[in-house]
């Protein structure tokens, strides 16, 4: 973790930045190792480039704080507290010209505003860019996270084939994924489990219902869990019966994109993540399916389901050694229904290493 931390102030010192105060929950467990969810109270760490950090927190959490192996500075609040007092007493006795960095995206408005009001900061200035580049690429430790939740991924894709039937519904389905996760240990679903039938497919962040399940449907099984803070992030779909001629024409264009991306990383033949985009984009539209490929290629993925990089056209980010990111083409016909074939990626000095392995072939499920 301290490793984070001096990254974090050689940047803190390059840019001429006297005090940065990270707030989001996966920020904070990224440079102190502890992680919980505040609800409405405050959590950040405040970070120094000459001095110790220090974490504040709610009280009720000070003994989680302890167990988790933060070894520095606490301040831990009780509710109804005014937090800032304390700050501007043992902190910024003066903070007037100074530049402080916090998180533009999360950090409310009213909090900022009481930052500057009670601490006297007249420079506020945003850190997400550069710790937003830190969490993208991934340590040895973390990579061995995320195999790990990747393997139970596939786990609950298999779970969830299984449990397919004429007449169950979505939410059984998906609730049977979930407890079957739950008995090898699984607490966290990284999250809200994704089970769609039929028609509905189509809807990319659709949400399991009582729907059931007949001949000829499409099913679509969007899911991850969490594994030591770290998520992960698969998707699947699977013909239920029979299959008629437009849907294998569906499901094989969606698969040659997925595939022709994921070649494109092996072979090292991409410079940038827009690349990736392009070229499963172009072969959806080749096939007379572009109109219906409505969402980017992929996404970051780590401590949250969704973070830096996003893999879309027009990103000119380099490609980066240590990167873990999803790979998710997907085609959503109205009436006919949707395809999405997504698997974790990890870019390597070699090319690329597929994290989930769950098979990708079209797979037509017997009733």
């Amino acid at each position: 973790m301290n490793t984070r931390i001096d990254q974090l102030t050689d940047w803190m010192r390059l840019h001429k930045v006297d005090a940065a105060f990270l707030t989001s929950s996966a920020n904070v467990f990224y440079l102190t190792g502890f992680s919980c969810d505040p609800h409405e109270r405050l959590l950040g760490v405040w970070v120094f480039p000459d001095q110790e950090p220090f974490l504040v927190c709610p009280l009720l959490e000070l003994d989680r704080v302890k167990a988790s192996g933060w070894s520095k500075r606490v301040y831990a609040h009780r509710d109804g507290e005014n937090t800032w007092a304390w700050m501007k007493e043992n902190i910024f006795s003066d903070a007037s010209g100074l530049n402080v960095a916090v998180e533009e995206d999360h950090l409310t408005y009213g909090r900022a505003s009481r930052m500057q009001m009670e601490l006297g900061i007249s420079n506020l200035v945003a850190i997400d860019e550069q710790i937003r580049t830190m969490r993208m690429v991934k340590d040895k430790k973390e990579l061995q996270i995320l195999k790990e939740a990747a393997k139970f991924a596939d786990k609950a894709i298999q779970y969830g084939i299984a449990s397919l039937k004429v007449g169950c519904t979505e939410l059984q389905v998906k609730n049977h994924i979930e407890q079957k996760l739950r008995e090898d240990g699984i607490t966290h679903m990284a999250f809200e489990t994704m089970v769609l039938f039929g028609e509905r497919t189509a809807l990319p962040h659709g949400e399991a219902s009582n729907v059931e399940l007949r001949d000829g449907d499409f099913v679509l099984f969007d899911l991850g869990v969490v594994v030591e803070e770290y998520r992960s992030d698969i998707t699947r779909t699977v013909i239920f019966g029979s299959a008629s001629k437009e849907q294998q024409k569906i499901y094989e264009t969606v698969l040659g994109a997925n595939e022709q991306a994921i070649d494109l990383l092996k072979q090292k033949n991409a410079k940038t993540f827009g690349e990736l985009d392009q070229v499963a984009r172009n072969h959806i539209a080749r096939a007379g399916y572009g109109a219906y490929f409505t969402h980017r290629l992929g996404h970051g993925l780590g401590l949250e389901a969704h973070e830096y990089p996003s893999v879309s056209e027009n990103n000119e980010l380099p490609l980066q050694t240590g990167v873990v990111f999803t790979v998710e083409p997907g085609v959503y016909v109205p009436h006919i229904g949707g395809v999405r074939i997504e698997d974790m990626v990890y870019i390597t000095e070699e090319g690329c290493e597929i994290l989930t392995s769950f098979p990708k072939n079209l797979q037509v499920v017997s009733p």
